[in-house]
């Protein structure tokens, strides 16, 4: 547990730059839903997309947007369920990367590149299979190869609770899958973005039915989604593993093999399954590199 306002103090200049950078927010209605945007950066710039885990939000760029945004138009929405975003009936991966789509498309121009980090990176994925001539490149970060949703099996478990006070409930906030050398004032800010009042005291700013069993089984075809991409996609492809992620080493090898020449595979050193939590600068410098690498090859 950490002290808001101890850790907030606490924070260097660059972070709180980055913050001081607020976003413009909006909305956009996709297939019915209102998806909910954060944008930095001029409309002219080649659009960047930020695509979130399970169960956070956009919010979670919110100290990496404006790091990246003097060079691109910077995305990040909130997916269907999750942040400040409407819910649906039911949740799958083809929606969601119409969504992100949806998202570049009313808030920005030209071919995306896209960001997408554990379940996002398999929204990316999708994304990639489905509208490939439609994307400039994607950038997995520490998504396993054949497991879509890596938050599911810790959520599905919990029930659902509402909070006496924003401070009890912000108090509470872990990252999930749970990891080692979170910094405090970045966490601080995202715990107090992850929560809502309701009627029946704060909440958590995610559909508790996207982990409840809800999301359907995945296909054969979804199960090779991620080899298909790196293997088949008409966009550039690049992989982030953290070093103390989800990835284990055989799979990043698996990884390596299969993108080979098609991409660069990069491994954030000391970093945990979030790296926006705990090495959210070394991210930022591996994204700047990759992005300026595509834009002169």
């Amino acid at each position: 547990m950490f002290s808001r306002s101890r850790s907030v103090d606490e924070a260097p200049a660059w972070f709180t730059t980055a913050l001081a950078d607020k976003p413009e927010h909006a909305h956009v209605d996709v297939e019915g839903c209102a998806i909910h945007v954060r944008v930095w950066g001029a409309r002219e710039n080649p659009p960047l997309v930020l695509v979130h885990g399970g169960a956070a939000h956009s919010g979670w760029w919110d100290h990496i947007a404006p790091l990246l945004s003097s060079t691109h138009r910077i995305v990040a929405l909130d997916l269907s369920g999750h942040g400040d975003s409407g819910t649906r009936n039911s949740y799958d991966l083809r929606r969601w990367s119409r969504e992100v789509m949806a998202a570049a498309a009313a808030f920005s121009d030209g071919h995306p590149t896209i960001v997408g980090h554990s379940l996002g990176g398999w929204v990316t994925a999708t994304a990639a299979s489905q509208f490939g001539d439609q994307i400039n490149s994607i950038v997995v970060v520490d998504s396993p190869l054949r497991d879509r949703a890596p938050e599911e099996r810790h959520l599905s478990r919990r029930t659902p609770k509402a909070y006496r006070s924003k401070d009890e409930i912000v108090g509470r906030f872990r990252p999930v899958p749970a990891q080692q050398g979170v910094l405090p004032y970045v966490s601080a800010h995202i715990a107090s973005e992850s929560v809502r009042r309701t009627l029946k005291g704060w909440v958590w700013k995610f559909d508790p039915a996207i982990f409840g069993g809800h999301l359907p089984e995945q296909t054969p075809a979804e199960r090779e989604v991620m080899e298909a991409m790196m293997n088949q996609m008409p966009c550039r492809v690049g992989y982030l593993r953290c070093e103390h992620g989800l990835v284990p080493p055989e799979m990043a090898d698996v990884v390596r093999d299969i993108l080979q020449l098609r991409g660069p595979f990069v491994d954030l050193v000391e970093a945990g399954h979030h790296p926006m939590l705990d090495q959210p600068l070394p991210l930022v410098a591996t994204l700047r590199t990759l992005l300026e690498v595509w834009s002169i090859t």
